[in-house]
């Protein structure tokens, strides 16, 4: 159960660590969250008008506009937590892209699923380094003829 408990903790820690940066490079709300450097859409079927946004106080030749792709570094527990749990991300990948198909935001289906797929994933490690562990300690006798 150890190995779960750390893959949700460094979750949520890029989890909160993605908010804080997102929060640093959007100033007004945006359609995309960039979670690691993951790109979710938060519209995938495009219901709300994301377009230009109106000016402030009647100015003019102002232009607001939702930025699509912008080059994000994932730190290294990001990178770390992303490559122990790559089936959990590949997974969760074609579920969010499937899910978001269907018009369901990729950010609420990301932050749901994720946290499943690597407590899972996790757990099956653990329970493999544990059997692993048990058959070392305990080696077969070879039984009289």
């Amino acid at each position: 159960m150890v190995l779960p408990v750390i893959g949700i903790i460094l979750f949520s820690a890029a989890s909160y660590h993605s908010l804080r940066r997102n929060q640093e490079i959007q100033r007004a709300p945006s359609r995309y969250f960039w979670w690691s450097a993951i790109r979710l859409d938060s519209d995938p079927a495009n219901k709300r008008n994301w377009g230009a946004t109106p000016c402030e106080g009647g100015k003019e030749n102002c232009v607001g506009w939702d930025l699509r792709n912008i080059w994000v570094y994932p730190s290294l527990t990001e990178q770390f937590l992303m490559l122990s749990a790559l089936p959990a991300f590949v997974v969760g990948e074609f579920a969010v892209r499937g899910l978001g198909r269907m018009g369901i935001s990729q950010v609420s289906s990301f932050m749901f699923m994720m946290p499943v797929l690597i407590f899972a994933w996790y757990y099956l490690i653990g329970w493999l380094l544990d059997r692993w562990i048990s058959k070392r300690s305990h080696p077969s006798t070879p039984t009289p003829d």
